[in-house]
């Protein structure tokens, strides 16, 4: 009956702690979506603050507004790797609430002056928060996520930066300048204090000697007793996991580049998460005012700016759910595949639309608007969330806070680049010639990803090692119950 289905997708959700999971997932990604909204104030906020009867108390400069684009990338170029140790160190949950409380001190020094070097050093003190957002969360997500919905949580993490990209869009757009300063200060502020009931993860209680502790946490997680048999199981994974990394050396640069699967692996995720980075997809973003405004001179599509954010932030977020519903389906390295592709042939399109109207050819409107929407639903669906799972699935506890790190720290370099290279590069070389060179590097990074980069689905890093190892897809997972242990670690 149909009044029963509530009833049983509730119950179904409960099985295997699925809500607790992602009700877990939810508080770990509130920075990440603070930080979202951090960054998408800047667009509805920055004609208020250049604005000459705005509440500036001197005038804000483009050249001002750009250093706040770019600045916040610059400290996680440096302290990515720091935040890594610190959360192998001291915890995940720790690192989360130093990242919250590095977002309120951001949103309080913008509180207290609009200057702009108050407005410069509240995008740098954010910058800490970007590397604690990047570093932190990826591994927090797949350290409590079961096998069957790993990727789903994993894809939380784009989702939650897009969504505060739209409520930020929408509420520039309904409540008054400080309204939404207060809004954006008070995310954190809640967020440090009900993040204090959360558990750490089960895998860093295990590393720390404290069995207890993680039993009782991963009860929670799995909906289950502290006595569940599976959750024993699952504990005892976790402690021989320890007992083999202890008993070899510490983790080093050495020590990943000698293993020739843990460097294969390496490259690989560097790859991808610099294919994503250097997609274009900031540029997209910065260019779809002028692209919505060139739109409407052969069509009838009058917005104003704000409602053309919040359409951009809307399509985001559409394109981060289906990634959240699809990714459990579709695999990891397909979907990457297809929406690298998709991006590289939206780019494509609106650099010959572009470079054609520049020849004084009409083409109509509609045309440069649909390739950015896709671009952006395709980047957002796949592109941008997929190498986070990815990297978080390439590599055991030993290796996985190091990696992510580094790699962190290279994508703060290459968005830092784009940022300040944007303006002398679309006058060295025109808008078209622009989104011309990043379709090209899409298409590498679909290339890539069907050639090198394997399946990580329900896999475990062993199973994903000999994967690289020997080419051949092994489409059954080792049987635990005939004796051959599986880490999900």
């Amino acid at each position: 009956m149909l009044y029963t289905l509530p009833a049983r997708w509730f119950a179904s959700i409960r099985q295997g702690g699925i809500a607790n999971q992602f009700l877990m997932a939810t508080m770990v990604t509130i920075p990440v979506l603070n930080f979202g909204m951090l960054m998408g104030w800047q667009s509805p906020m920055t004609p208020i603050l250049q604005n000459i009867d705005g509440p500036a108390p001197e005038q804000i400069t483009d050249d001002h507004i750009s250093w706040m684009g770019s600045i916040t990338f610059f400290p996680p170029i440096f302290c990515g790797i720091f935040v890594g140790d610190l959360a192998d160190r001291w915890g995940r949950k720790l690192t989360t609430l130093l990242t919250s409380l590095m977002l309120v001190i951001s949103w309080v020094i913008t509180l207290f002056s609009l200057r702009p070097w108050a407005l410069i050093t509240s995008r740098a003190v954010a910058g800490l928060a970007c590397a604690g957002c990047y570093v932190v969360t990826p591994l927090y997500l797949k350290e409590i996520a079961s096998d069957n919905v790993r990727g789903a949580l994993g894809s939380l993490f784009i989702l939650s930066q897009n969504l505060g990209y739209l409520v930020v869009y929408v509420a520039g757009d309904m409540l008054s300048f400080t309204a939404v300063l207060w809004l954006c200060t008070a995310v954190p502020v809640l967020h440090m204090v009900a993040f204090l009931a959360m558990p750490e993860t089960p895998v860093f209680l295990v590393k720390q000697g404290k069995i207890q502790e993680a039993r009782s946490a991963l009860a929670w997680l799995r909906n289950t007793s502290t006595d569940d048999k599976n959750l024993e199981e699952e504990i005892q994974v976790m402690e021989r996991e320890e007992a083999y990394a202890r008993s070899m050396k510490k983790a080093t640069w050495k020590s990943l580049v000698q293993d020739k699967s843990t460097f294969k692996a390496f490259r690989i995720a560097v790859n991808v998460m610099l294919s994503q980075e250097t997609c274009g997809y900031l540029v997209v973003l910065m260019y779809a005012s002028s692209i919505f405004e060139q739109a409407s001179q052969s069509i009838n599509l009058k917005l104003s700016a704000n409602k053309q954010t919040i359409v951009v932030g809307a399509i985001q977020l559409l394109g981060s759910i289906v990634a959240s519903c699809i990714v459990e389906k579709t695999g990891r390295k397909w979907l990457l595949a297809s929406t690298s592709l998709a991006t590289g042939l939206s780019m494509l399109a609106l650099g010959a639309w572009f470079y054609i109207t520049s020849l004084a050819i009409w083409l109509p409107g509609w045309v440069p608007v649909l390739a950015m929407c896709l671009c952006i639903f395709a980047d957002a669906a796949g592109f941008q969330p997929v190498p986070y799972v990815i990297t978080s699935e390439l590599f055991s506890f030993q290796h996985r806070g190091m990696v992510t790190s580094f790699v962190s720290s290279i994508d703060a370099l290459s968005d830092f680049l784009q940022i300040k290279a944007y303006d002398p590069l679309l006058k060295l070389l025109g808008i078209h010639w622009v989104f011309i060179m990043f379709s090209v590097v899409c298409f590498f990074g679909t290339f890539y990803a069907v050639m090198w980069v394997p399946e990580t689905k329900d896999r475990s890093v062993e199973e994903i090692y000999a994967l690289l190892n020997d080419g051949r897809q092994k489409e059954k997972r080792k049987d635990v119950e005939m004796g051959k242990e599986i880490s999900r670690l």
